[in-house]
């Protein structure tokens, strides 16, 4: 295969949780593991391919108490596609087997449970050769609306990932706390900050930027004391944008350890926990307020310019699409383009 870009790092996956998120009993079917990761495999942009798959450690795609054969029979798979495994999604939330951050301590001790297991998964993955970066993605799995109710809410959620690196840390595993404005103490860029230095585990925890979600930070959704853009803000006055990407990332850039490439429209949406999150959307939709490529310079490349090399890939994070949409070629095959052009602006060569 040829291909016009120089750069291979960082590698760049695509996200299996598309196929569920949003999916089931109340929508449409889920789409299989096996489904999206020959979606992944197939799609080319420029000679250009995805090299590796980001998993939600959730059935139908992979069940947390997978066996070791489970496991082997998982990292066949992927191989046999000529795609590695990255960042790993512990379902730490109550629907899913998990429970609050900031709950009881039976909630709490779910919580670190599913942790346990994510990093048993990590971990064998990691010694089956089909994983050789990534982290485990989790959040506080509570509501913004119960964190302001509880002053000690921030505490009670630092604790909690505390206690999950000491788990981490047994299995060689990093955490990476996802900022996303429907979660509790990690609802605005100025409280998902005060979290992790609560934590106070940098070498163990750190943060997961996704470019749609941290959108919103932006915009003080859910917590409109933190909003960096003005009220009123026109879309059509970049320097502004700008401005306010560059005062969130110079706070959160330090903290991140994996990224999502995605695009936003500037609305929310949301149901259940999840509250008001972000509306992902095409990377070419003309509603998207980002010009992607710029704007993943402001999490890939430090105050002086240089490149941070933090992270050794980064994942495309579209949720909650169609069926349709999801099942057409041409929708993987602009997703790695654009994910090409980010790598083609902040990547580099090893």
């Amino acid at each position: 295969m040829t291909t016009t870009q120089k750069n291979n790092f960082p590698k760049l996956h695509n996200a299996a949780w598309p196929g569920l998120v949003g999916k089931g009993p109340d929508s449409e079917p889920p789409i299989g593991l096996d489904t999206m990761l020959d979606l992944t495999a197939a799609a080319r942009a420029d000679g250009v391919k995805f090299d590796g798959i980001d998993l939600f450690l959730f059935d139908p795609h992979v069940n947390i108490d997978a066996t070791d054969d489970d496991l082997k029979h998982l990292a066949d798979k992927i191989r046999a596609r000529n795609l590695v495994v990255g960042s790993l999604v512990a379902p730490v939330w109550p629907p899913t087997g998990g429970g609050s951050a900031m709950g009881s301590a039976e909630d709490r001790a779910k919580f670190t449970g599913q942790v346990r297991k994510a990093c048993r998964i990590g971990a064998a993955l990691r010694k089956l050769g089909i994983r050789p970066y990534g982290v485990i993605r989790i959040d506080s799995a509570c509501s913004p609306d119960q964190w302001y109710a509880d002053p000690e809410g921030t505490r009670k959620i630092a604790q909690t990932f505390r206690d999950s690196c000491d788990i981490a840390a047994d299995f060689g595993e990093r955490l990476a706390a996802e900022g996303e404005i429907c979660w509790g103490g990690m609802h605005s860029w100025r409280a998902m900050v005060n979290l992790l230095e609560a934590v106070d585990r940098p070498g163990i925890i750190g943060f997961q930027a996704d470019m749609a979600h941290t959108l919103l930070y932006l915009m003080g959704h859910n917590a409109p004391e933190d909003a960096i853009l003005p009220a009123g803000y026109d879309w059509k006055d970049a320097r502004t944008l700008q401005a306010a990407l560059q005062k969130l990332t110079a706070a959160l850039r330090p903290w991140t350890i994996d990224f999502h490439v995605a695009q936003n429209d500037g609305t929310v949406k949301g149901s259940g926990s999840h509250d008001k999150t972000g509306r992902h959307c095409l990377p070419h939709d003309p509603n998207g307020k980002l010009d992607i490529p710029r704007a993943a310079g402001h999490w890939l490349r430090d105050d002086t310019g240089a490149l941070t090399k933090k992270f050794r890939h980064i994942c495309w994070d579209g949720c909650m699409f169609s069926n349709e949409t999801l099942m057409k070629p041409s929708t993987w095959n602009d997703i790695l383009a654009t994910m090409a052009a980010v790598r083609t602006a902040h990547g580099w060569i090893e």
